[in-house]
């Protein structure tokens, strides 16, 4: 039996990189994946391939809508859906081999199948009809998440479908029905929204993108409402059903409440596809979870104390199966705290600063405290803010839609938020998480000089509205 100072099951974003950590810091290390290919949801079926199609479809998009503005005339322009998908799957294989490239490179032992407790320092290896067995001093949990339904629905993946058909469906909808107005299904649906699709979008609650920024949610829903996505707010999904090609989703209005009223209504929608995008739930099956003794709750997730360490010595767990965001970035963060924990450093992870992003066209991204979450909690604060039809930049672009919003501390200036929407959100939040780990003011980031013209001005001005409400811009 092979012996080993680390175990990592499970390859996505949190585990590869916690595998390649531990490797750096001089621990033999190994690394289990039930599928061929490593990499885990993100890169095979989440995050890489919905932003290929994410950005092939926007390009398309801006084809037949802004290029004739820009003076580029297109004869007879033709979508080829197929190659779209093609380069796609080219994408998610370029990345899957880099990731494989890099456990060699850090001399990382790969196994293929599924990994389960035999005790709490012996793993199975269950690879079709071999069992392997090996022995570790430590193991990190890393077995991501899976979609999550709704009571009484069944998915058949064929017409009600999850985000992972939905990447890599043969065909065009023509009436795409969503439930969920979170990120996966504002992302997927802006894709089949640019692509030709009626895309109507199911929501329980009130505003689309709930726990970010009010503002965020209402500025998007102007944006997506231009692409003639419908939305159907406080609905409550009661049945989904299919037949042949037909799916058919019945909802009723959700009364608030405090409403003084007991009306109450229903929609139905037909479609020919319906997108199951309620969220994700862990995936602990065939773990030997209880053999191994380790503790979970209520909602399945692993509970883990400030180490990220279970109930059970030397047995970690980070990313979806724990609490928290469900974000690639939050579990490497904490495959790396685990693996210099476990070689006795001292790291520090804070949760505030660890950034939200939505892939639609404009960006949105968000880090830090909302306005909502300020006002619960009784701090003073300062807000400011700053539209993209201001910026010399965006108007160059033809993407003038959004705005920046910056909060501080109505005392100290210290930034307590920043949420964009906007182009090039996703990578300008960037300069935001950098400034809130230093605690920077508003102050000092609207007097650092930021290049001319570019989209992070537009963060500048709105600190200098936030700190002394005097923008230069505006």
């Amino acid at each position: 039996m092979e012996n080993f100072d680390v175990v990592v099951i499970g390859s996505g974003p949190g585990g590869y990189i916690a595998a390649i950590r531990c490797a750096q810091l001089g621990m033999k290390t190994a690394i289990i994946e039930k599928y061929a290919t490593l990499g885990g949801t993100c890169l095979n079926v989440g995050c890489i391939p919905s932003k290929a199609l994410l950005d092939s479809s926007e390009h398309y998009h801006d084809a037949m809508t802004t290029f004739k503005e820009h003076g580029i005339e297109i004869e007879r322009m033709k979508l080829n859906f197929r190659q779209m998908t093609t380069r796609k799957n080219e994408v998610v294989k370029q990345t899957t081999a880099g990731v494989a490239y890099l456990m060699k490179k850090n001399k990382i032992t790969t196994f293929t199948g599924i990994g389960s407790f035999i005790d709490k320092n012996t793993i199975q290896i269950l690879s079709g009809e071999t069992k392997t067995s090996i022995s570790t001093k430590n193991t990190i949990i890393a077995t991501g998440s899976k979609p999550s339904t709704l009571p009484g629905i069944t998915i058949d993946k064929k017409r009600i479908i999850t985000s992972t058909e939905a990447l890599s469906l043969t065909e065009i909808p023509k009436h795409l029905i969503i439930i969920g107005g979170g990120v996966i299904g504002l992302e997927l649906g802006s894709v089949y929204a640019r692509l030709g699709s009626k895309v109507s979008v199911v929501e329980y609650l009130p505003s689309i993108i709930a726990n970010m920024d009010e503002t965020l949610g209402k500025e998007l829903l102007k944006v997506l409402k231009k692409l003639e996505i419908e939305f159907y707010l406080g609905h409550k999904v009661t049945a989904v059903e299919a037949k042949g090609k037909e799916v058919t989703v019945s909802a009723e209005i959700v009364v608030p409440p405090n409403s003084t009223t007991t009306k109450r209504g229903n929609i139905v929608l037909s479609g020919d596809y319906c997108l199951m995008a309620v969220g994700r739930k862990p995936f602990t099956e065939n773990l030997g979870l209880e053999v191994a003794g380790v503790k979970m709750d209520e909602k399945g997730r692993i509970e883990v104390n400030e180490n990220l360490e279970t109930n059970i010595a030397g047995i970690y767990a980070i990313g979806d199966v724990i609490k928290g965001a469900m974000l690639a970035h939050k579990a490497e963060e904490e495959g790396v705290f685990v693996a210099e924990k476990i070689a006795g450093q001292k790291p520090h992870i804070d949760y505030n600063l660890i950034p939200g992003v939505v892939y639609t066209w404009p960006e949105v991204a968000g880090v830090g405290y909302t306005e909502d979450q300020l006002k619960k909690d009784n701090r003073a604060y300062k807000t400011g803010s700053f539209p993209f039809k201001a910026s010399a930049r965006a108007r160059a672009s033809i993407d003038t839609d959004g705005l920046v919003k910056v909060l501080c501390d109505a005392k100290t200036d210290e930034i307590l938020g920043v949420h964009i929407i906007g182009p090039r959100a996703a990578d300008m939040i960037g300069e935001a998480v950098v400034a809130m780990e230093f605690r920077a003011s508003a102050e000092d980031i609207g007097r650092m000089s930021h290049a001319h013209p570019t989209y992070s001005e537009a963060l500048k001005e709105a600190c200098l509205d936030a700190s002394a409400k005097r923008a230069l811009n505006i």
